[in-house]
């Protein structure tokens, strides 16, 4: 594994992790996107290559390389993106960090949100908004503010969120032994909720999420009960795994939503119990 480090900045705010695995065609977009927002100061670059091997995308990396100074470039084997997020965030000289896969794009309000308000509000660990889909599918993908009973049953926050670094290290990164790539963020989210971190939802569209065929998602969707039963038995998360049944069944059952309210007061009460 090995990095190049062009002439670079003074100490960033904010560091966006673009991860990379033969999407070179989409990687200029993709910082053409950052680079919308201003001062440049605010941030840095990190570009992971998770050990592409499609041609175009080698050349691509090579003239981003040459072109874009302030870019670090980090080149690794192909070792998934849990371990490629991490890396790139290993890296990080910002106290905030945003991922990006290569095939999306960033609105500046997105990164003028995360630090004005991780820098105002100390008790605030992520920020996320809402993202414009684009590519196979036109549409407008609304997220809503966190709610533990609902996360235990499906991720509603995109991997594409602002955080914490100091956060990320608490909980040693991205789960790097999942069965399978695509649900990293989700055991993030999930990990962050329990220990009592704070999310922050912004209604504003903070990115924009390309949709097209072959993507790593429709692997991870196949394989979702594994990934279920991988996540919640973990010990961490084991206890969740009660909620979320119950949730399901109530569900089926179609009960009064309140039920939901109790699972939160339930949920607080152990969290005072746990030991990490």
């Amino acid at each position: 594994m090995n990095f190049k480090k062009n002439e670079f900045m003074t100490q960033p705010k904010l560091s966006i992790i673009i991860t990379c695995y033969n999407l070179g065609n989409y990687l200029e977009e993709a910082i053409a996107s950052i680079e919308e927002y201003s001062p440049s100061s605010d941030y840095e670059i990190i570009l992971v290559n998770d050990g592409s091997t499609d041609e175009s995308t080698l050349q691509i990396l090579k003239k981003i390389e040459k072109q874009e100074k302030s870019i670090i470039v980090l080149h690794q084997p192909n070792i998934g993106l849990a371990k490629a997020r991490n890396n790139g965030v290993k890296l990080a000289k910002g106290k905030y960090i945003i991922p990006l896969d290569a095939d999306n794009k960033l609105r500046p309000e997105f990164i003028r949100q995360t630090i004005a308000i991780l820098d105002s509000n100390d008790s605030i660990d992520v920020v996320y908004g809402n993202a414009q889909i684009f590519g196979n599918e036109d549409s407008l993908w609304k997220g809503k503010p966190f709610d533990i009973a609902e996360m235990v049953l499906n991720n509603y926050i995109d991997a594409c969120a602002g955080f914490r670094k100091s956060v990320w290290s608490a909980l040693g990164g991205y789960d790097e032994n999942m069965p399978v790539m695509g649900f990293e963020d989700w055991d993030l989210w999930l990990r962050m909720g329990v220990i009592g971190c704070q999310f922050q939802y912004v209604d504003a569209i903070f990115f924009d999420y390309r949709v097209r065929d072959n993507s790593m998602l429709s692997d991870a969707w196949e394989q979702r009960p594994l990934l279920l039963d991988y996540i919640f038995n973990k010990k961490e998360l084991n206890y969740l795994l009660t909620f979320r049944n119950c949730l399901i069944e109530n569900q089926k059952l179609k009960e009064e939503p309140a039920v939901s309210a109790i699972f939160e007061q339930l949920f607080k009460k152990i969290k005072r119990n746990l030991k990490f």
